[in-house]
C-alpha cells in the first residue's frame, strides 16, 4: 500500500496540524492492521515511518505559502514531485494507494493507469482539485471526507464515490484522566482562521485562564495576538504531541474558535479521548464531533458563557464518545472499505478492457 503525504510540511513531531498528524497516524495503524505501507512524504518526515522521499525537505522552508500561494514556481516544484512519486508507485506493485496530498495530477494519473486509489479531502474544494475529480469518474477511484459537513460541498463532482471517514486519534497517547484543572487550553496554528484573538477575548470575558499551544503559523497575527496573553493567559509554544497529551488532560477544557468551516477538527477528538469538554465556535464540523460533550456558540459572547456551561460535563462520558467515533482501528476499517471498493472498481475496468481487446 502507497501512502502519499501532503509536501508543505513534513510528516513529523511536532506536527504542523492536523492532516501531518493525521498521516503519522494512518500510516502506523495501517501497519498495525497488516498491511504493507509505503509513506511518499518529503525526505524530513519522520525517520522512524517507512517513508520514500519524494523531495528533500518540506516546501513551507523553501517557499512559504504565504508568498508563494498561486505562482505557477510553486505549483510545477509539486507537480513535479508527485511525478516522481507516480513513476515510483506505479512501477512498485501496491495494491492501493491512499492519496492524503493536494495533488491535482495524482487523480489524472491514477485513472489513466487503472490504479486503486482513495483520495482523502481534508479541505474544501477549490478548482484545480474538483476539476481533476470531476474529470477522471473512474471506478477505481474513491474519496473520503472527515465529515458529514463536507459532503455537500462536493454535490456533482463525486457523487456515488464518496463516503465519510472520520479522522482517528491514537486513545494511548491521549489517554483519560477524569481529574482536571481550572485553566482552559486552545491548540492549533497560530494564525487568523483558527481565531485566536477570539479565543483569548472569550476567555477573559468568562473569566477562565488560557493556555495556548501551537505554531505560529503567521508571525503579523501573532503580533496583534500577544498582548492579550497576559495575566491568566500564557503562552506555551509548539509543543510535542505527548506534551500537547499532558496538558489536555488537565485542561478543565479546551476552547476551539474556528474562524472558516473547519472540515474536522482533530484537536477536538483528542480532547474529548482524554475526557476533556469542548467549548467552540458552531463552525463546520465541530458540532459533529462534539456531540453533547461541549458546548457550541455563535459569538464570542456566547463562547464565553458556553465556557461556564462545558466544565460541567462528564469527562468520562468525553472519552466514550472518543472510544465510539475516533479510534484509529474505527478509521482503518472505513478506509479498508474504501480501499475494497476502489480495488474491485480496478478489477472491473480491467476485465472490461481485456474483454474489450478480445472481442
Amino acid at each position: 500500500m502507497a501512502v502519499v503525504a501532503h509536501l508543505r510540511h513534513p510528516i513529523a513531531e511536532p506536527f504542523m496540524g492536523g492532516m501531518e498528524a493525521h498521516c503519522a497516524l494512518l500510516v502506523r495503524a495501517l501497519g498495525a492492521a497488516g498491511h504493507d505501507v509505503t509513506l511518499f512524504a518529503s525526505g524530513d518526515s519522520a525517520t522512524d515511518l517507512p517513508a520514500h522521499p519524494i523531495a528533500p525537505q518540506a516546501y513551507e522552508q523553501l517557499m512559504p505559502w504565504a508568498l508563494w500561494h498561486g505562482r505557477q514556481d510553486l505549483s510545477d516544484w509539486l507537480d513535479n514531485a508527485y511525478a516522481g512519486a507516480w513513476a515510483a508507485i506505479r512501477t512498485g506493485g501496491f495494491d492501493v494507494v491512499h492519496n492524503n496530498s493536494l495533488s491535482a495530477p495524482i487523480h489524472d494519473w491514477a485513472a489513466r493507469d487503472g490504479v486503486a486509489m482513495v483520495t482523502s479531502l481534508h479541505v474544501p474544494p477549490f478548482a484545480r482539485l474538483r476539476d481533476a475529480i470531476a474529470r477522471n469518474p473512474a471506478p477505481c477511484l474513491r474519496l473520503t471526507v472527515t465529515s458529514r459537513s463536507q459532503l455537500p460541498l462536493w454535490d456533482g463532482v463525486a457523487d456515488g464515490r464518496i463516503d465519510v471517514a472520520h479522522n482517528g486519534i491514537d486513545l494511548d497517547r491521549f489517554a483519560f484522566s477524569a481529574v482536571k484543572g481550572e485553566r482552559a487550553l486552545w491548540c492549533g496554528r497560530i494564525t487568523p482562521n483558527k481565531g485566536t484573538r477570539e479565543a483569548l477575548l472569550a476567555a477573559t470575558q468568562a473569566g477562565i485562564g488560557l493556555d495556548v499551544v501551537g505554531p505560529v503559523d503567521c508571525a503579523d497575527y501573532f503580533a496583534r495576538v500577544e498582548p492579550l496573553m497576559t495575566g491568566p493567559h500564557r503562552y506555551l509554544g509548539h509543543l510535542s504531541g505527548k506534551a500537547v497529551a499532558a496538558r489536555m488532560r488537565a485542561a478543565a477544557m479546551l476552547v476551539c474558535t474556528p474562524c472558516w468551516d473547519e472540515p474536522f477538527g482533530l484537536v477536538a477528538a483528542e480532547a474529548l479521548a482524554c475526557g476533556t469538554p469542548v467549548a467552540t465556535l458552531d463552525r463546520g464540523a465541530l458540532r459533529e464531533v462534539i456531540g453533547d460533550c461541549g458546548t457550541c456558540a455563535m459569538t464570542v459572547d456566547g463562547l464565553a458563557a458556553a465556557m461556564r456551561e462545558t466544565a460541567t460535563i462528564p469527562p468520562a462520558a468525553c472519552r466514550a464518545r472518543a472510544e465510539r467515533m475516533f479510534s484509529a482501528p474505527a478509521m482503518i476499517a472505513r478506509y479498508e472499505a474504501a480501499y475494497a471498493a476502489a480495488i474491485a472498481g480496478a478489477r472491473a475496468s480491467s476485465s472490461a478492457m481485456t474483454r474489450a481487446v478480445l472481442a
